[in-house]
């Protein structure tokens, strides 16, 4: 039998946020995330010999829910050459949630408005996610619930997941192999070399994000579909050099709302919520109507 009767949890790098866990026959124990500071506080102090004493109180809600996907797709287009783009639409608990990701959603569906009024050579596939939140359980089922031959059909997937960051740099995913740690699946240097080029000819500086976590590009990467996308971050804090080429406030993160009762309408920077959705345009326009750039996968690989 396990004694134990509460968790504490950190890390390198942990900012205290907690994925759900997996469902368990057996209950849970209560658990809370601390940073990775307090955490090595709390570890010094019991190897040095202290009694630390805490109370922890989680309030948790265990139920099963129902939850939707919506997804729309041209009409005209090779339905065999899929553009896949996404965004999910749920937000925290705690956050009206409209940077995260209202942001991502709005953009994506702007450009699917406009693109009803014309014919595309090639289908694109307009993904509205449930349940990110939640470690992506909505982008998760759909790709589980795809034959092979079907995900083979989906050329690339775009990402777009928080685009209108107050403090907002543009990261484009970090897909060509140059981030030691993660490796897009082949050919997603592709999306990050054609945004590159985009926002240069805009005069736009960019960053780049590794691809370790958290959005819906994350099945789509683990079953080897090149991905791509862009995003004006989060919790992290805005460096001098970025904030001399973009404005905002250097040392300041870039979404000072993420998850937070802050994250309003009042609080988005609707110059980079343009910009990005015009690039969500320019990219949709390029990949549905040709894929000449990006190889066919096959089960065995690209040709």
């Amino acid at each position: 039998m396990n004694s134990t009767v509460a968790a504490i949890i950190t890390g390198v790098g942990f900012e205290g946020l907690l994925d759900p866990p997996p469902r368990s026959k057996d209950g849970y124990i209560p658990t809370v995330g601390v940073t990775q500071k307090n955490g090595t506080a709390l570890l010094a102090a019991l190897k040095g010999g202290k009694t630390v004493e805490g109370v922890i109180r989680v309030d948790s809600i265990i139920e099963n829910r129902t939850t939707y996907n919506i997804i729309a797709e041209t009409v005209h287009g090779d339905e065999n050459n899929v553009l896949a783009i996404g965004s999910h639409t749920d937000s925290g608990p705690a956050t009206p949630g409209l940077n995260d990701n209202g942001s991502g959603t709005i953009g994506i569906l702007e450009v699917a408005l406009q693109l009803a009024k014309f014919r595309t050579n090639n289908a694109v596939r307009f993904l509205f996610w449930s349940a990110e939140e939640f470690d992506q359980f909505g982008s998760r089922y759909y790709i589980e619930n795809l034959s092979a031959e079907e995900l083979l059909k989906i050329r690339l997937y775009l990402n777009f997941d928080m685009i209108a960051s107050p403090n907002y740099v543009y990261d484009l995913y970090n897909g060509d192999g140059s981030d030691p740690n993660v490796s897009g699946p082949p050919d997603s240097a592709e999306a990050k070399a054609f945004f590159t080029k985009w926002f240069e000819s805009q005069g736009i500086r960019t960053t780049e994000m590794d691809l370790g976590c958290c959005s819906d590009y994350i099945p789509f990467m683990e079953a080897k579909i090149p991905v791509g996308g862009i995003r004006t971050g989060a919790a992290g804090s805005k460096t001098a050099d970025t904030a001399a080429a973009l404005g905002g406030t250097a040392g300041t993160a870039y979404d000072p709302n993420y998850e937070g009762p802050g994250d309003n309408y009042t609080n988005l920077n609707f110059d980079a919520f343009l910009t990005n959705t015009k690039a969500i345009a320019a990219a949709v326009a390029e990949y549905s109507n040709s894929f000449e750039s990006i190889p066919l996968r096959t089960a065995n690989g690209t040709i």
